[in-house]
């Protein structure tokens, strides 16, 4: 098998990926992060996240994907979506889980929340952190397991990731996408 991690979000200045309720607000959806997003997810071989994550594009039906679960004892595949399996890393590994969803080779795209991205870590090759300096979003939910504690950027850093040179998503808004990279 031979994968690249890629995780990806879209944070408010104060590091959330969404609301206090859980849901990534309407402030927090740019264009051109969209567009951005949307290309990369249709370059991955498998897409990876959590059961309240999803990224509702055209192309998601198509996307092979492992919707992380603990409903579940280890393997099955989604009732509702035939591209998609159920994983719960309790019962089976990351290995063990794309076999069983046909995917041996490519980029895995890890998509959130907080606890899927935390688990692979140590595993991104890069980590694409959109950032909307101008959005606040107190007592919403951080994009990591120890945001707000610590911000993405000393969280990333504190895994041997390096930041690259931001990309202008949208200049209104002043929306990057910077590319940490293993060091």
């Amino acid at each position: 098998m031979s994968f690249r991690f890629e995780g990806y979000v879209i944070v408010s200045a104060d590091g959330m990926l969404a609301d206090a309720r859980h849901v990534m607000p309407d402030s927090l959806k740019f264009e051109g992060d969209k567009r951005f997003f949307e290309q990369a997810l249709d370059r991955a071989a498998l897409i990876v996240h959590g059961r309240h994550s999803h990224e509702g594009q055209p192309n998601s039906p198509k996307r092979k994907r492992l919707i992380l679960t603990r409903k579940i004892s280890a393997l099955a595949v989604d009732p509702e979506m035939p591209n998609a399996t159920l994983w719960n890393p309790l019962g089976a590994s990351f290995e063990e889980a794309s076999s069983f969803a046909d995917v041996s080779s490519g980029t895995v795209a890890i998509i959130g929340g907080p606890v899927v991205f935390d688990m692979f870590m140590d595993r991104y090759d890069t980590f694409w952190l959109s950032e909307a300096p101008q959005v606040r979003l107190p007592g919403g939910e951080g994009c990591f397991v120890r945001v707000p504690e610590r911000t993405p950027h000393e969280i990333l850093a504190a895994h041997r990731m390096e930041p690259g040179d931001p990309l202008i998503l949208d200049a209104a808004h002043e929306v990057t996408v910077t590319p940490w990279r293993r060091g």
